[in-house]
């Protein structure tokens, strides 16, 4: 049975993503250099995975001489909003608090971090 299609991002296309937020518009080539260390995907990989993040919707190509230059049409805020509402959705009832009150509870959270979340909850009050 095939796999369901994903409207969220892989690791792999937050990569590339990722890359293309920094740079602003970028070429298959351009991005599989920006992708350094061990792991980096083949230039065949990388324009794939950049059409797969087009039929998603997250970037589009412009024609440039021979070659493609990728624009991120979601900015990077959005996809966190994105990817946050999904997680809420999915994991947490749809109660943003539970989530908030779970990173509070589970992860290290410093002194400077809680201060900034005490002043942004004075601010919505």
């Amino acid at each position: 049975m095939a796999r369901r299609k994903s409207k969220s991002l892989t690791d792999g296309e937050l990569r590339l993503m990722n890359v293309l937020w920094d740079k602003e518009r970028a070429t298959v080539r351009e991005v599989v250099a920006a992708l350094s260390g061990a792991g980096r995907p083949a230039y065949s990989t990388v324009l794939t995975m950049l059409r797969i993040l087009e039929d998603k919707g997250y970037a589009r190509h412009e024609k440039r001489g021979r070659a493609f230059v990728y624009v991120p049409v979601l900015g990077r805020d959005q996809a966190r909003r994105s990817a946050i509402q999904r997680l809420v959705s999915q994991l947490f009832d749809d109660s943003p608090g539970s989530l908030v009150l779970n990173v509070i509870e589970h992860d290290d959270v410093d002194e400077k971090e809680l201060a900034r979340l005490r002043e942004r909850l004075e601010a919505v009050r």
